[in-house]
């Protein structure tokens, strides 16, 4: 089943999500987590691919994502984790190569488990109401609508 994505704006600065997904809370953080997870359903709109997923889980530890459009265009996203608390809940910092909204971002993601469902919410704070402003009018929705379908495809296939 594809549950809805929730999308608020709790601040001037913040955007939250919030999606329910039939797997249980490990598989879901692992997802998150695990490059060989990760480069399958992070991709955003149709035409997008990942080929360079780095992951240094821990606190301090650095993360790097490059994506690739058929047409050749790529873009690129870096962060540090300043929070890990397998499997509930995940602390970093995200930065565009090339900055579409201005300033760095700080993303909190805690999962939640219920009878082995996942809701999983995260909070994207912005350095200003601009940024999130920027942020929340780059199609930034479809892109993490299109992800999390993905994600869910990941969860019920056999590869998981």
């Amino acid at each position: 089943m594809t549950y809805p994505l929730t999308i608020t704006t709790p601040s001037d600065r913040e955007i939250a999500f919030s999606r329910m997904f039939d797997a249980p809370r490990a598989l879901v953080f692992d997802a998150l987590t695990k490059p060989e997870l990760v480069k399958r359903w992070l991709l955003g709109p149709p035409g997008w691919s990942m080929p360079i997923c780095e992951i240094d889980l821990r606190v301090g530890g650095a993360y790097r994502y490059v994506w690739r459009h058929t047409d050749r265009r790529e873009m690129g996203m870096s962060g540090v984790y300043r929070e890990v608390a397998r499997p509930s809940r995940l602390v970093h910092t995200e930065t565009f190569d090339t900055a579409w909204y201005p300033g760095d971002a700080l993303v909190t993601t805690v999962l939640t488990e219920q009878s082995g469902r996942t809701i999983l919410a995260a909070t994207v704070v912005y350095e200003s109401r601009e940024a999130r402003d920027s942020a929340f009018q780059s199609g930034m929705k479809e892109g993490v609508v299109a992800s999390y379908d993905r994600l869910e495809q990941v969860f019920a296939s056999d590869e998981a």
